[in-house]
């Protein structure tokens, strides 16, 4: 096969033949092509948004859309079949979300980022309203210590995608999900140790640990002193001063 050379030579050329070699692959842009054409309809954009951020049935997604539940199926199962979407069955309930892979997350990113710059006659500002809802994540995970909440569950309960849920956290707060909420936990453990009698496992448990001995460490870690240590010498401390006054 002769070498591809364009008819018009406009200076230096790097790669044209393998330009040309994959323009002439029908395949590959055909399934790309079918992609955006499922997101060129605005109810399936719509769709698809709602389900990277939570799963929900055939019923409540009618619901919020405030469509007919034969309508939005129609856009489900296109969207399902174009590998966009993946279902569930449970008992009669069909349950719907956004396929977790490469391309769904790059969609979702792109999605949010395209409405973002869509809405400038909104004029809430955009940075300020997603640190007031980290806020809200902050404040729910605080309340819920002893829980390890993970951040697939923040972001379908507050509607945020994952990347952005961990990026404006630490802008707001200063350090990751995870630091900042392991401090929060010791320093509530840390109360606990001085003012109840609880037996170290229970407070483990009250602040996230179900290991004990991986509480202990983290403790230690944080305090230098393991947390039967911390709230003797603490108790003794407080006595002691007590008795000065």
């Amino acid at each position: 096969m002769a070498e591809f050379v364009l008819p018009h030579h406009h200076g230096e050329r790097r790669g044209d033949a393998a330009l040309h070699a994959q323009l002439l692959e029908n395949g590959d842009f055909s399934a790309a092509s079918d992609v955006f054409r499922q997101l060129a309809d605005p109810t399936r954009v719509r769709i698809f948004w709602l389900l990277s951020h939570r799963e929900e049935c055939v019923i409540n997604i009618a619901a919020m859309l405030e469509m007919s539940s034969p309508a939005v199926f129609h856009h489900l199962r296109s969207l399902t079949d174009s590998g966009l979407l993946v279902s569930r069955r449970d008992g009669r309930e069909v349950y719907y979300k956004a396929a977790d892979s490469e391309l769904g997350r790059l969609l979702h990113e792109l999605v949010e980022q395209v409405m973002q710059i869509a809405c400038p006659e909104k004029t809430v500002d955009y940075q300020a309203s997603q640190e007031e809802l980290i806020r809200n994540v902050h404040h729910y995970l605080v309340e819920h210590l002893s829980e390890r909440v993970t951040i697939d569950a923040l972001s379908r309960r507050f509607l945020m995608n994952p990347t952005t849920l961990k990026q404006v956290f630490k802008r707001t707060y200063g350090e990751t999900i995870a630091a900042h909420m392991k401090r929060h936990r010791l320093e509530a453990a840390a109360g606990l140790l001085l003012q109840t009698q609880d037996d170290i496992a229970a407070i483990a448990q009250a602040v996230g640990y179900e290991s004990q001995s991986r509480f202990s460490a983290a403790f230690r870690e944080q305090y230098g002193a393991l947390p039967t240590e911390y709230r003797r010498w603490k108790g003794q401390t407080e006595c002691a001063s007590d008795a000065d006054k």
